[in-house]
């Protein structure tokens, strides 16, 4: 089990990365936090009682030495408008690694225990201040990397999947509280609840949990990026494209065929979007061990991409070499790119498409960076297909974990469908009702196994 120990007791730990800075915090949180602070601060002058909400300044001392560990600006926050809900002391140190390690033993000393990794988001789930969907987007608000996946964790923490569910659980419960009248009371003569509306609110719930699945598909792209991988035959100007769409020389250019041998990624960010571009050996038949290697890692990666960049020297004629990429990337999701326009061509555009049977087209000099906008551009319409801007609202933060149960919500709709097509008795439908209930409290937390919340918060650093 991760989270051993009382979960009432006082934890503490260093709330900010270790290394060097202006600043670090050591965060306090339980119902000792104020009575240890008041035993290891001394304040700059004033009364030594500490207003909740209020920042002292003043010292952090080892009490059995009165030895002065480094000087502090000091806040304490009474329960229950704190963080966790709880008593939180956080203290403002210099943001060197002994200073901060200094002061965490001096709270720890004084009774406080080291808090585990997520533990103070924990308790604010325990407490009832956030829901599990909310602690989650903690986490991915700490690992945004880019505007739009901030955006969509800030709305997942503000509750937005909790109250696009909310509604189906209120009408998933109605129909229910029918269901069970019917059957509790038999001699009150209550009707016969409707197999119409029970299933036309199952099937409103599954139409719009399949709405909820799509979201995550979408949303994924925001918040965790996408792969896109450059191919082409050997010299065909694929590091060149790399240097442009990075806007600097990451990768070794020359004449000399075969150049690169190894996989380069590199990421950009793309309209809000995290794009790991991969450059790699050409696809050819290997002429020796160092090429064999470098075409077998150049597959590996192909086959993770999500979208590929099929670079293509128009300046020369097509031959087997471009062949067998073309083959190795047929069926994948890809984007024609045609190089070297800025010298005579030698292959026909129209032979070009006809033999990948790409549609999307982008010609560029990869050497001069002419058309690499709107190769950009393409990219982006390839990678989000048309979604509207976040200002349209549309878009529900779905991580892998809601999307999980929500596909075992979607197969469980499904039973209680094929039960009342069945006409079952009703009590074996409110059975299947309940457990779609249950399956959808696992999102906000409310019916989640334990072991769950202890793979979601050991995600978390420690501090968090």
């Amino acid at each position: 089990m991760l989270f051993l120990g009382d979960e009432h007791d006082t934890i503490a730990a260093i709330a900010t990365p270790y290394g060097e800075s202006g600043i670090g915090i050591v965060r306090i949180s339980g119902p000792e936090a104020r009575r240890i602070a008041e035993r290891i601060f001394r304040p700059g002058s004033g009364s030594a009682a500490l207003t909740s909400h209020h920042i002292r300044y003043g010292e952090i001392i080892a009490p059995e030495e009165g030895r002065v560990i480094d000087e502090v600006l000091l806040t304490f926050m009474a329960a229950p408008k704190t963080y966790t809900r709880e008593d939180v002391v956080e203290i403002n140190c210099h943001g060197g690694f002994w200073a901060l390690q200094q002061v965490l033993e001096a709270v720890l000393r004084e009774g406080a225990r080291g808090a585990l990794p997520g533990e103070f988001t924990k308790r604010a789930f325990l407490s009832g201040r956030i829901d599990l969907a909310q602690a989650e987007a903690v986490l991915d608000i700490i690992q945004a990397k880019t505007d739009e996946g901030l955006w969509l964790a800030e709305q997942q923490l503000r509750g937005r999947l909790t109250r696009e569910i909310e509604p189906l659980r209120k009408e998933l419960m109605g129909v229910l509280a029918t269901i069970e009248a019917y059957i509790d009371f038999p001699d009150e003569g209550i009707d016969p609840p409707s197999t119409t509306v029970v299933e036309a609110v199952l099937h409103g719930t599954l139409d719009k949990v399949g709405q909820l699945i799509k979201a995550y598909g979408e949303g994924a792209i925001y918040r965790d990026g996408v792969k896109v991988a450059i191919v082409g035959r050997v010299n065909a100007g694929k590091s060149s494209l790399l240097n442009q769409l990075l806007e600097r020389g990451r990768a070794i250019v020359t004449a000399v065929p075969g150049t690169t041998t190894d996989v380069i990624e590199e990421a950009i960010n793309l309209s809000g979007v995290l794009v790991s571009l991969t450059d790699m050996a050409g696809l050819r038949e290997p002429q020796n061990e160092v090429e064999r290697e470098g075409v077998r890692l150049a597959r590996e990666e192909l086959s993770k991409a999500h979208l590929i960049l099929l670079v293509v020297d128009r300046s020369r004629p097509l031959n087997d070499e471009d062949r067998l990429v073309f083959r190795e990337v047929k069926g994948k999701r890809t984007i024609l790119v045609l190089n070297k326009i800025d010298i005579p061509a030698c292959s026909d555009t129209d032979l070009v498409k006809k033999a990948t049977k790409i549609k999307d087209l982008y010609p560029i000099s990869a050497l001069r960076g002419d058309g690499v906008e709107e190769l950009k551009k393409g990219m982006m319409d390839a990678i989000v297909k048309g979604r509207a801007n976040k200002g349209g609202g549309e878009l529900i933060p779905v991580n892998l974990r809601h999307k999980r149960v929500l596909e075992k919500v979607k197969v469980a709709l499904g039973e209680a469908l094929e039960g009342r097509g069945r006409g079952i008795p009703w009590d074996l439908t409110a059975i299947e009702i309940r457990q779609v209930l249950d399956i959808l409290g696992e999102i906000a937390g409310e019916t989640t196994p334990e072991e769950v919340l202890e793979m979601i918060f050991s995600r978390f650093c420690i501090g968090k």
